[in-house]
Formats: C-alpha cells, sequence, structure tokens
C-alpha cells in the first residue's frame, strides 16, 4: 500500500538532506586516537615509576635528553602547584567539552585533533584521580627532560599538539562541524547570482 491509499502525511525524506545524527566515523577516529594516547601514557607513566629513581636522571644523549622521573602537583611547566584541584576541574571540564563537540563533528582533522587533547587530558587526570597524595590531588608523572625544556609525559605534546592542530584548522577556515573550508558572505553571493 503506498502513502496515498493510507492517508498518511509524513513526508518521504530524501537522501540529500544533511544527516542530523553525529558522524559515527569521526567520532570513532576520536575515541581511537584519544584510546591510543591514554594507553601510551599510561603504560609509559607506570614503567618510569617502575624502573627510574627520582633525582637520579638517565642519559639518553648526553645531558641534553634524559630519562627524570618527576612527580609535578601542578599545570605544565609546574604553574599553579598549589591548586591541584582547580586544574583537575579544569581538565574534567575539557573532557565533558570534547565529548560534547565530538557529537557535532564531521571533520576527521579536528577528530584527531580532539582526540590527541582527550587522550592526553584523561591521561593527566588518571593521575590526578588515582596517585598520591589522593583524588583529585594526585600528582602527575614526568618523566622525559630535553635540554632546558620542563620533564613532561606523553600527555603533553599530545595536548600541545592537538591545540596547535586545532588553531591551524581554525585559521584555515576550517570548522569542526562542517566539511571543507569556511566560505565568505560575498563568495556565497557571487555563487548564487
Amino acid at each position: 500500500m503506498s502513502d496515498e491509499t493510507t492517508g498518511s502525511a509524513a513526508p518521504v525524506t530524501g537522501a540529500a538532506e544533511p544527516d542530523s545524527r553525529p558522524a559515527p566515523r569521526c567520532l570513532r577516529l576520536l575515541l581511537s586516537v584519544a584510546g591510543v594516547v591514554l594507553a601510551l601514557d599510561v603504560v609509559t607513566k607506570v614503567l618510569a615509576v617502575k624502573l627510574l629513581t627520582p633525582g637520579q636522571p638517565v642519559s639518553i644523549i648526553g645531558d641534553t635528553v634524559t630519562w627524570t622521573l618527576v612527580r609535578n602537583s601542578g599545570a605544565a611547566f609546574s604553574m599553579a602547584t598549589g591548586y591541584t584541584w582547580v586544574l583537575t576541574l579544569v581538565a574534567v571540564g575539557v573532557v565533558v567539552g570534547i565529548f560534547w563537540m565530538g557529537r557535532r563533528l564531521v571533520s576527521p582533522w579536528w577528530a584527531i585533533g580532539l582526540g590527541m587533547i582527550l587522550g592526553g587530558a584523561l591521561g593527566n587526570l588518571v593521575d590526578r584521580f588515582f596517585r598520591s597524595p589522593g583524588p583529585l590531588r594526585g600528582h602527575v608523572v614526568d618523566f622525559l627532560s630535553v635540554g632546558w625544556w620542563p620533564v613532561f609525559n606523553v600527555a603533553d605534546p599530545a595536548v600541545v599538539g592537538g591545540a596547535i592542530l586545532l588553531v591551524a584548522l581554525s585559521l584555515f577556515g576550517f570548522d569542526f562541524d562542517t566539511t571543507g573550508r569556511r566560505r565568505s558572505p560575498s563568495a556565497d553571493e557571487a555563487e548564487s547570482s
């Protein structure tokens, strides 16, 4: 029976209409990247704690690159060391924000950048929740020292790299919830005339 004979007034949707559901492929990519970063971060921190002694750097390339076990109660570069619980809440907010954005995500490049940030944030959150001195106040394990740069872990360059990627995508006109580059209003007007 056709819609005409049943009296149904339900509109028939065509394939040309945009899909309002989240792009599962981009969401899977985001979660996969985050999972890889999180796994690498957790495994390397466990190994660092097991194999390294605090205050005794192990040389990789002279004194320039070393394994150096440090427990960081603050943010990057040991800033805000007295506000560990605030940093934990900010990281939780970042994680929630990324999950919110992930529902509308259609750009694979944004998925990669957000996945890097999510994995890094979760890696450091694991330390904040499960390492001493206790939940919300745990110290993050850092173990890689390169030259004059502060000691860091796998999560740190993942967060920084993801942020740089997202800034570059924004500057070049790529949005997380649209495909392709943003177009200027004048380009849209010229195309319609």
